[in-house]
């Protein structure tokens, strides 16, 4: 399988494409991957070098990729953070490109706006660009239940709500909907929820609360996530190995005290997960 990953790139610690392409290379994909970023180290430091790239670099990325005949190859494209419409606009651009070599490639979107607590953090207008242009052209979308409220248009406060916020947004077009970071009002205050729909029903997965603050682990679980589920065809089992993988990352990384998820040592989880999590029809 071979995979065009468009996010970020951190030269120290592991976010957007640190995160996410070792994982789908250790599976057994390749990646191709294009960098909207490059930067020293991911903004969660408060401080960093480095450069924003424009729209028209990914374009030309692309096109090279065109030029070497390799786009029917591409099963899909993933992207995540967009620092600007103009990044937007490029990534949906060489979702097009790629489609009209592969028509049965898919576009993931990890529509990335913002989170419980900390509210919007991305550039005014990548909001409405995510809700009115990339969700809407994404085969499979992964937000978090603040991106899940704005996205939807409606306050989720029990499992009732979400399920009813991930059909409206599987009338704006995906077919698959994977909802991270999930805490209502029926998630046990020691725990997590993921949930997952693909139109044959909704899938929740319960992991342990760990308590970690860092950054990175949603560009992993989307890129696990939509690995599975092209090579399964089911939302479901998707979900159970995604989960069980970031979990076994994310414990590693809190046994550890790292403030860098340990993408490399707990590599292991990827392939082989150390503990797995029921997943429930609800």
């Amino acid at each position: 399988m071979n995979i065009l990953s468009i996010q970020s790139w951190v030269a120290y610690g592991h976010v957007g494409n640190a995160s996410a392409v070792f994982p789908m290379q250790r599976l057994g994909c390749e990646v191709w991957a294009i960098h909207t970023v490059q930067f020293s180290n991911h903004t969660g430091y408060g401080a960093w070098k480095g450069r924003v790239y424009d729209g028209t670099m990914v374009d030309e990325l692309v096109e090279g990729l065109a030029e070497r005949g390799v786009l029917p190859r591409c099963d899909g494209v993933i992207s995540g953070y967009m620092g600007s419409s103009d990044i937007g606009n490029a990534i949906l651009a060489a979702v097009d490109k790629v489609r009209s070599a592969n028509p049965a490639a898919t576009y993931c979107c990890d529509p990335v706006i913002g989170d419980i607590g900390r509210g919007v953090f991305v550039r005014p207008g990548i909001p409405e660009f995510m809700r009115d242009q990339a969700v809407p052209a994404a085969d499979v979308i992964t937000p978090n239940r603040f991106e899940l409220e704005y996205l939807a248009g409606r306050e989720v406060r029990r499992l009732a709500d979400a399920k009813a916020a991930v059909t409206a947004l599987h009338a704006a077009g995906p077919k698959v909907v994977l909802v991270t970071s999930l805490d209502t009002d029926d998630t046990p205050d020691d725990a997590i929820d993921l949930l997952a729909s693909d139109g044959s029903g909704f899938f929740r997965v319960r992991t342990p609360r760990l308590g970690l603050d860092i950054n990175g682990a949603g560009d992993a679980i989307a890129a696990l996530f939509n690995l599975h589920w092209k090579r399964s065809g089911s939302a479901a089992e998707a979900l159970d190995l995604a989960s069980a993988s970031i979990y076994g990352l994310l414990k590693r990384t809190a046994e550890a005290g790292s403030r860098e998820i340990l993408t490399v040592a707990a590599q292991d989880e990827f392939v082989t997960p150390s503990r797995r999590f029921e997943v429930v029809a609800v």
